[in-house]
């Protein structure tokens, strides 16, 4: 009995051990467009990122108001220190001791401009962090509706592909029987059946680059990537409501990066001016109060001074001209980027606007090839059991939908991809 208790014990913590080692299967996790956009927002590190940048921006601009107004200083020094005999007149040395405390305070008065630029160009930096989150986030938008696109489109892939195969199954069944009666050749058996293997490896590709995409959606929203996902939205059409014109023009009045860039070439602008502030007198204030004592705390013979400090760079080999121009030349290249990026943003709205037209002309086009090739596959079955039609035309009806079905949802695709890219483009904020 107690080797059956001892065996019993001893088998419990492998028993438990193995439970616990079980995969445990999560459930699917459903998401809309929404859904993934409101993760990616959580859980993307980039976003983090821009957004501690601007917090780090934030408090560079504190620490530049800072230095325009006034500090205090306190100071307390201990020192013991001994006399030579030949100088007190003894013959033994003599230890002294002194404690000294004093306040300062200092402020300055005039800067050249330097601390006022200052402050201005680290409140810019500040604008520019601001809006380099505002950027991030659209950019992340961008990335997340792309990937959950390219989901929908491989499962609709995906879908049309098993209908395709299906279609070509029950063919080559029809063929086997009309064979078996001596109705067809077998040439005709070994074409429908190389159809068909065909349509089972495009089957199995398409399976492969869903689960690709929906690893890259996973990522993208800061899921673990071999988390099983469901898509709530399908593919919308909606005809977009602003014109070509309307979409430029609101580019130029919110894409984020343009702000950027206006910002900066105004603080391109203070660099110039701080630069040339080192020809400027400077003028600070200085107010001290001390006390010494040889005794601690050091708080007797109380002392103050106050003064006036004024200070001229007088010559420097150079320096400060290096500095300007260095700073002007700098301001100027700025200024190119900003047009350069102007252009660019400008160019891809108008690319992206007129891709998403074209993809909207192919989805009416392209409905309407489905229904046509959906109908011709019916007409041809009926045909081929009837004996009145060719294996040859009824495989090339069921190439034509498969055909038909993708091209519609290429279409797709394309006019919501390039929906979400013109969108970006025109600096849309992120709901």
């Amino acid at each position: 009995m107690k080797k059956c208790l001892r065996y019993f014990l001893a088998i419990i913590p492998v028993t438990m051990l193995m439970t616990l080692a079980q995969p445990v299967l999560a459930a699917a996790v459903e998401l809309s467009v929404a859904d993934s956009i409101a993760l990616a927002l959580q859980n993307n590190h980039e976003l983090k990122y821009a957004q501690s940048a601007r917090e780090k921006a934030y408090w560079a601009m504190q620490a530049a108001r800072s230095s325009k107004g006034f500090s205090l200083d306190f100071t307390h020094t201990d020192q013991r220190y001994n006399t030579p005999p030949a100088a007190t007149g003894t013959s033994t040395y003599e230890y002294t001791s002194d404690f000294t405390n004093q306040l300062v305070l200092t402020l300055p008065l005039y800067s050249g401009g330097k601390l006022e630029k200052q402050i201005k160009q680290a409140a810019i930096e500040h604008t520019v962090a601001d809006l380099e989150v505002e950027a991030a986030k659209q950019q992340l938008k961008l990335t997340v509706v792309s990937n959950y696109l390219a989901v929908l489109e491989y499962r609709n892939e995906v879908r049309v592909n098993q209908e395709t195969v299906r279609n070509y199954e029950e063919h080559l069944q029809l063929v086997k029987n009309k064979y078996d009666l001596g109705l067809v050749a077998k040439t005709d058996v070994l074409s429908s059946q190389v159809d068909l293997a065909g349509a089972q490896d495009n089957l199995v590709k398409a399976q492969n680059n869903y689960t690709n995409a929906a690893a890259a959606l996973n990522n993208a929203i800061g899921l673990p990537h071999a988390a099983e996902v469901t898509l709530k939205d399908e593919f919308a059409y909606e005809k977009y409501p602003r014109t070509l014109a309307e979409c430029l023009q609101y580019a130029i009045e919110h894409r984020p990066e343009l702000e950027q860039y206006e910002a900066q070439i105004a603080s391109a602008n203070y660099a110039v001016d701080i630069a040339k502030s080192d020809r400027r007198p400077t003028v600070n204030l200085t107010a001290e109060q001390g006390w010494y004592d040889s005794h601690f705390i050091g708080a007797k013979n109380s002392n103050w001074l106050v003064k006036l400090t004024t200070s001229l760079n007088l010559f420097d080999t150079g320096l400060t001209s290096a500095n300007i121009n260095q700073a002007r030349h700098n301001a100027a290249m700025v200024l190119d980027k900003a047009e350069q990026q102007r252009d660019t943003i400008l160019l891809n709205v108008r690319e992206y606007y007129l891709s998403m037209q074209e993809a909207e002309k192919r989805i009416d086009s392209n409905k309407v090839s489905v229904n046509y090739a959906a109908e011709s596959l019916m007409i041809q079955k009926a045909r081929y059991e009837a004996g009145v039609g060719t294996n040859l035309d009824l495989r090339d009806a069921v190439l034509s939908l498969d055909s038909a079905q993708k091209d519609y949802i290429q279409a797709l695709y394309d006019y919501n991809l390039n929906k979400v890219k013109l969108e970006q483009a025109m600096g849309l904020p992120v709901q």
